[in-house]
């Protein structure tokens, strides 16, 4: 009963297999967009990696159990281990997510479940297009067509939301851990004080406040050079942090408008955009809009900030993941475009 049901839910096997591929895709695309969404209206972002990696799910059970028989001893050929490989990471990546949402709290040396999880998703990608190529066979008209295939993948798109649903009654109803999660996985950081955690390589000696300077220059009307003594740091705002490496955390912050800096240095009107500079050379790229409205801080919690959270300064930008709050700022720059380069600078900066 159980084996026809089973059959009566799985595609066909080609479509099977390009289904595992656009799934592949679907949950690297939206797993590396959501690292920069942190507004709440982005939450349907995260609902479709979570639905689609459960579906993923399901469809390597269909391909495991098809090509079972291949894995006996003797049957092997030279794409096996490539194959065999690529399930491992691929269960791995989704046990990781799955455990993560449910409130599992483990960490694999420095790294959170979250960022393995991460890191096995990025690594799937590259495996599942190697094992694509090995056991490649084109897909044909007949393994999609017909309206039983759109029941089936209806069914598996509506299941994966299902599961999904049931994860979040679950830790309702157990109170565990992911009950407290934002929709970003996130989980609240208790107690006194939050983790120092900063871009990959970004740790530069302490800041030396004396010879300090912030910059702000590009398309301004009049250029500035502004010490520690000369910010007028009287605005205050409560924000929320919501780190990557999966934390989150609300904090009083005090310092100096950004909105109210571009002012005092004019801005251009063909200005439409802010880049926020560190002293380690990384740096982020805002609207200028939004950019307005983000505090150039130099306290927390009515402290001044430690070197570690980025003293003497840093960007608090609400609505915005913790990489971009960016810190040990020394330079704000407007500019016609974003800017691109501050790609290639979160793989150099700390290291140059």
């Amino acid at each position: 009963m159980a084996g026809s049901s089973l059959a009566a839910l799985e595609p066909r096997p080609r479509l099977v297999d390009w289904s595992i591929l656009a799934c592949v895709l679907v949950e690297a695309v939206t797993g590396i967009v959501s690292l920069g969404a942190g507004a709440a209206a982005q939450w349907p972002l995260f609902w479709v990696h979570r639905v689609v990696g459960l579906t993923l799910f399901v469809l390597l059970f269909f391909k495991l159990r098809r090509v079972k028989p291949r894995l006996r001893r003797g049957r092997w050929d030279r794409a096996t281990p490539l194959s065999v490989l690529t399930a491992v990471v691929a269960l791995a990546a989704l046990a990781t997510g799955v455990a993560w949402v449910l409130g599992v709290d483990v960490d694999v040396g420095f790294w959170t479940l979250l960022n393995v999880h991460i890191g096995l998703g990025l690594l799937l990608v590259p495996l599942v297009v190697l094992h694509l190529r090995a056991r490649y066979r084109p897909v044909r008209r007949v393994d999609f067509e017909g309206r039983r295939t759109a029941l089936q993948y209806g069914a598996l798109l509506v299941g994966g939301a299902l599961v999904a649903r049931s994860q979040e009654l679950v830790n309702r109803v157990a109170g565990t851990e992911g009950e407290r999660r934002r929709f970003t996985g996130s989980k609240p950081v208790d107690g006194e004080g939050f983790p120092v955690t900063s871009w990959v390589a970004d740790d530069p000696d302490p800041v030396d406040l004396d010879a300090w300077r912030l910059r702000v220059d590009g398309l301004v009307e009049s250029p500035l050079t502004l010490s520690d003594e000369t910010l007028d740091t009287r605005d205050e705002r409560r924000a929320l942090l919501d780190c990557t490496s999966g934390w989150y955390t609300v904090e009083d912050w005090r310092g100096v408008s950004l909105g109210t800096v571009l002012d005092e240095a004019g801005i251009d009107g063909d200005a439409r955009w802010v880049t926020v500079h560190s002293v380690t050379g990384y740096r982020w790229s805002f609207p200028l809009a939004e950019a307005r409205g983000f505090l150039l801080a130099t306290h927390v919690g009515g402290e001044r900030l430690s070197h570690g959270h980025g003293f003497p300064l840093r960007l608090v930008a609400p609505q915005r993941r913790g990489f971009q709050w960016v810190k040990w700022v020394t330079r704000i720059e407007l500019r016609r475009r974003r800017d691109a380069s501050q790609y290639l600078a979160t793989l150099v900066s700390g290291v140059t």
